[in-house]
């Protein structure tokens, strides 16, 4: 395992409890304690974990990392996930899309097809679908920006009015990149309006599709949104082939694609 995913690894383990211990970790991401000792390290250099007696603790400061960083972190593994997530809808149909680097480069994906109608909170995916042709023709795509409360570290739109927005519509997919898929938990976000939008979505939606590299696999982030028997199928990457946690997974009966 890489160290960038070592430390997203640690990161999402936070995200879950506030606290880990240096042996969980170690069991977790199947390495060495000194492997662990130096990554802890570096991250709490970082900011972004704090050393306690036997483990180690999240800042209370400390969030996800910026959208352009998160991008570039399993970004071949995301790519074949969303080109993998991208062939599911038919033109005609309706999707949400939420907020994150996985589905900043589904959007990617989709402005080479046609005739989606797309609800997103999403800045960037929004801009990436609604622009023109490349002859300077009609967008390829109806693209509806959910209206809230904008927080700029995360390029996009939350809280209630968000919410009740999504409430007016019913849609074909939700196409959704949590911070975390476990078996027993679900589906979870970091943060509680992220996953107050996500659950939203998941109501609204006919199916519900699950974008989720290795990294995420049996992490439980701080708030769970949807319930295993919800999702109509998990894409992943091959890397989580030999995990327990994707093993629960299947056993829960989560549909698993592997790309």
């Amino acid at each position: 395992m890489l160290q960038q995913d070592r430390h997203q690894r640690i990161q999402a383990l936070l995200a879950g409890d506030g606290l880990a211990t240096t042996e969980r970790i170690a069991n977790e991401l199947g390495v060495s304690r000194e492997t662990v000792r130096r990554d802890v390290l570096a991250l709490e250099a970082a900011g972004q974990l704090r050393r306690v007696f036997g483990g180690v603790m999240a800042c209370e400061t400390a969030a996800e990392p910026p959208l352009a960083q998160r991008t570039r972190t399993n970004a071949l593994d995301k790519r074949a996930i969303v080109r993998a997530a991208a062939r599911l809808p038919q033109p005609g149909q309706s999707l949400f899309i939420d907020a994150g680097s996985t589905v900043s480069m589904l959007a990617q994906e989709l402005a080479s097809l046609r005739d989606f109608t797309v609800i997103t909170n999403s800045f960037d995916v929004a801009l990436k679908l609604a622009g023109p042709t490349l002859d300077g023709g009609s967008p390829r795509h109806q693209v509806h920006v959910l209206g809230g409360r904008p927080r700029p570290e995360l390029a996009a739109n939350y809280g209630d009015a968000t919410v009740a927005e999504v409430m007016r519509w019913r849609v074909d997919w939700a196409l959704l990149s949590p911070v975390g898929v476990e078996a027993h938990m679900g589906a979870s976000s970091f943060d509680p309006s992220e996953a107050e939008l996500a659950r939203a979505m998941v109501r609204q939606a006919r199916r519900t599709v699950l974008l989720a590299d290795h990294s995420k696999i049996g992490v439980c982030a701080r708030v769970a949104f949807c319930g295993i028997e919800q999702v109509h199928q998990l894409i992943t990457n091959k890397k989580a082939r030999d995990s327990a946690a994707l093993d629960a997974l299947a056993n829960a009966g989560c549909a698993l694609t592997l790309v």
